[in-house]
């Protein structure tokens, strides 16, 4: 979501959002994160279940380096309720999320930020990683519009969400953005932070909204 980007990636992000299209892109840590929550939550045999119905089996044995095609995420996450689950599907949806939010940790969010974030206060802390994340929510939103704003509780919203755009559910989805949500704040902003999703599309909802809470 944030650190140094190459040329190509800074030329993207300057650009206009694209139109909803074949061409919308999300991170590969959509794909290779829910590979390994799969791994540790459930077994090897589950995450092959799961992306050879998603038609992605592929990646399992050579898991994307570069961003993916936004359809290929959607897929992908549709397969995991359609084969383990709504309740399974969450929970490893949620630690897939978790895991997203380490790898930013450990190789996206520079040293310095991050020493910077966790001496702030709360609410500037939480204002300097939303602009963070603002800048760079084409990776992880593909197609779908994110808004976010920082007070107490902090709120952040994607409309037209990719992860959950088609599907109709009793209760929210997007586990894996209240995840990644999560991590980041807990390790950054407030130690007690909680993610919850208030509202989502898959329930009839306009956006998938968010609250962070400390």
């Amino acid at each position: 979501m944030t650190g140094v980007l190459g040329a190509e990636q800074r030329r993207a992000a300057a650009s206009p959002m694209r139109e909803r299209d074949s061409t919308a892109r999300i991170g590969p840590n959509a794909v290779t994160r829910v590979a390994e929550a799969l791994r540790v939550e459930l077994s090897e045999q589950s995450a092959e279940s799961v992306f050879a119905a998603a038609g992605l089996l592929r990646y399992l044995a050579e898991p994307p380096q570069a961003m993916v095609d936004e359809t290929e995420v959607m897929r992908l996450h549709g397969a995991l309720r359609a084969t383990l689950g709504l309740e399974t599907a969450r929970r490893v949806s949620r630690r897939a999320g978790e895991l997203t939010g380490d790898y930013l940790l450990a190789h996206r969010i520079p040293k310095a930020v991050q020493a910077l974030l966790r001496v702030l206060p709360p609410l500037p802390a939480a204002h300097l990683l939303l602009a963070a994340i603002r800048r760079h929510a084409w990776t992880f939103a593909g197609s779908g519009r994110f808004t976010a704003v920082a007070a107490r509780p902090v709120r952040l919203a994607i409309a037209d969400n990719p992860l959950c755009r088609g599907e109709a559910a009793s209760q929210p989805l997007c586990d894996y953005y209240a995840g990644t949500f999560e991590r980041l704040f807990r390790a950054l902003v407030a130690r007690r932070t909680e993610a919850v999703e208030t509202t989502c599309e898959a329930c009839g909802s306009d956006a998938c909204r968010f609250e962070l809470r400390w």
